[in-house]
């Protein structure tokens, strides 16, 4: 039986389709007879192993994308992770990135959770987890959908900032009457939580989880004694770091980013009544 011959065209338009590199393309023709359907199956079945065998690798790079509705009810942000600023600037990843925003908008879960939660969800013909194992076959780098938030709020908005080179993001959702207030309260918390150091890790203090803060206490406890503090001071003193811990990790206890004369929380009574901050969600590629 003659074997086909494997044009430069055929190598082209292979490529085309899937993105491969040219030798890639040609022995999965060679595999295939010539058939082009058959040699994409060929090379997306490599892609997805080859994906798998560098799952395990450093993915520090990315983009963090927010799809937001109109009207400001729900909003989603994804961060998806590759290993190199390169193939995170490519048309590609970028367009992947903004499809799952778009998925995401619509199918995760509400709050804040692991980039898994949408693995199995239907997606360009197939699933998220293998479009992305397909796609980082293509690219040679590890890539993963490392976190998706999603919030709703009926009776209020959930706003969002999103740093112009898409490495932070932020959701923030809030509740209280539509409208001008409103709109700036939301975006100034948005953009503190964004810009602030140290990140805040909850709206309130009861929001801060119990071990966390008992682990604060164990460790002023263990330096004021290194300290060699009198012993008839040393709770007062106590006392008083652990405030500083929970003033400086919760969101409506932090100094606001654009004015230190005002906490979270003033800025937030200012505003008016019937205003209160649900939830937040920060990304921050790589983190």
């Amino acid at each position: 039986m003659e074997t086909m011959q494997i044009t430069a065209k055929m190598i082209a338009e292979l490529r085309a389709r899937t993105q491969a590199g040219m030798g890639d393309c040609k022995k999965a023709l060679e595999e295939a007879g010539g058939d082009m359907e058959k040699a994409g199956e060929i090379l997306r079945k490599k892609g997805i192993a080859k994906a798998e065998k560098r799952a395990d690798r450093g993915a520090s790079q990315g983009l963090v994308v927010i799809q937001a509705a109109h009207d400001h009810h729900s909003a989603a942000m994804i961060e998806l992770n590759c290993e190199t600023d390169f193939v995170a600037r490519t048309p590609e990843f970028i367009a992947l990135a903004g499809d799952l925003a778009k998925l995401a908008a619509t199918k995760a879960p509400v709050g804040d959770n692991s980039g898994s939660a949408l693995d199995t969800e239907p997606f360009r013909d197939s699933s998220v987890a293998e479009v992305i194992k397909v796609t980082s076959g293509t690219t040679g780098e590890a890539m993963t959908l490392k976190r998706v938030a999603r919030f709703e709020q009926a009776n209020g908005i959930v706003s969002h900032y999103l740093h112009h080179n898409g490495q932070v993001g932020v959701l923030v959702e809030i509740e209280g009457a539509k409208g001008d207030v409103l709109s700036q309260l939301a975006k100034d918390v948005a953009m503190h939580v964004a810009s602030h150091d140290p990140v805040p890790l909850a709206v309130t203090e009861k929001d801060l989880p119990s071990e966390m803060l008992d682990r604060e206490r164990r460790i002023a406890e263990e330096q004021v004694v290194e300290e060699g503090k009198p012993e008839n001071i040393r709770p007062k003193i106590v006392e008083g770091k652990v405030r500083k811990f929970i003033s400086d990790r919760t969101l409506m206890g932090q100094k606001f980013v654009r004015d230190d004369s005002k906490t979270i929380a003033d800025l937030v009574k200012a505003a008016g009544s019937g205003f209160t901050i649900r939830r937040f969600a920060r990304f921050k590629v790589g983190e």
